[in-house]
């Protein structure tokens, strides 16, 4: 990868969205992080730095991006709002070129169940499936990632590109996600627009894939936890949001030229 590339990193002000552009930007891509800050209310189950976290804008990002000698900026965006996609590529076009590598990792990420239990088993507060949440779930993490390749391939195949990466995050699996119910079906969703994107693009240049990251320690891992992976016979290991973004930023390189239509499971 060289700086004739251009990124959007979605959910770029922490976790694995921040990781992400930094690993982009140390393999020469210019990033735009996009973010938006989320302010979640108070809950014995999630630790406060990762409620910090949320909250935060991407200015830290950028300046450790600048520091390396690295190219980024941040724009807070909603991805709920269906012209959100177009504004992005507009921004990152006028500020870097055209936008040859598109990471969909922002989430609307909430717990909610369709059982009675008042929180999950690592004590986090649970919410009853409503339209509320499903619309929360939905607009930003199908919806939002839709709308973001549709105009990333609109204007790669208009400039007749040869070259160009999709890169999705996902969870749950086959049997949904209990007591995430909605995140999970929403990331089922954005699965399957990627998988048809790596087919439809295919002749175009573009590989399109998904990595489901193993428990991922961006502030919210508690004792609990910690305590689930280590008795769980499918969970591993607690990766850091660098492990997890050295993925990614491979899948984004011209060595990952023939890795395309997977759902790369991380343990």
């Amino acid at each position: 990868m060289t700086s004739d590339h251009t990124a959007i990193v979605t959910g770029a002000n922490h976790g694995i969205g921040a990781a992400t552009a930094e690993a982009l930007a140390r393999r020469g891509c210019a990033v735009l992080c996009t973010y938006l800050r989320v302010a979640d209310p108070e809950d014995p189950g999630i630790p406060r730095t990762f409620r910090d976290n949320r909250a935060a804008d991407a200015a830290a990002v950028i300046a450790r991006i600048e520091g390396n000698g690295g190219t980024a900026s941040a724009v807070e965006a909603d991805l709920s709002d269906p012209a959100t996609p177009v504004r992005l590529f507009d921004i990152a076009e006028d500020r870097f070129g055209p936008v040859d590598v598109l990471v969909n990792n922002a989430t609307g990420w909430l717990a909610d169940t369709f059982g009675a239990a008042a929180t999950d088993r690592a004590g986090r507060t649970l919410q009853p499936v409503t339209a509320e949440t499903w619309t929360r779930q939905f607009t930003v993490d199908a919806m939002g990632a839709a709308l973001m390749i549709a105009e990333f391939a609109r204007r790669h195949i208009a400039r007749q590109a040869t070259w160009g990466r999709i890169i999705g995050l996902t969870s749950g699996g086959q049997l949904g996600f209990p007591e995430e119910v909605s995140y999970g079906a929403a990331k089922a969703a954005q699965e399957n627009y990627t998988m048809s994107a790596a087919l439809e693009l295919a002749r175009y240049g573009v590989t399109a894939n998904m990595v489901y990251p193993p428990v991922t320690d961006t502030g919210w891992v508690t004792d609990a936890v910690r305590e689930q992976v280590a008795n769980s016979p499918t969970l591993i290991h607690i990766a850091t949001p660098q492990q997890v973004a050295d993925v990614i930023a491979y899948l984004a390189s011209d060595e990952a030229a023939l890795i395309t239509t997977n759902v790369i499971t991380l343990r």
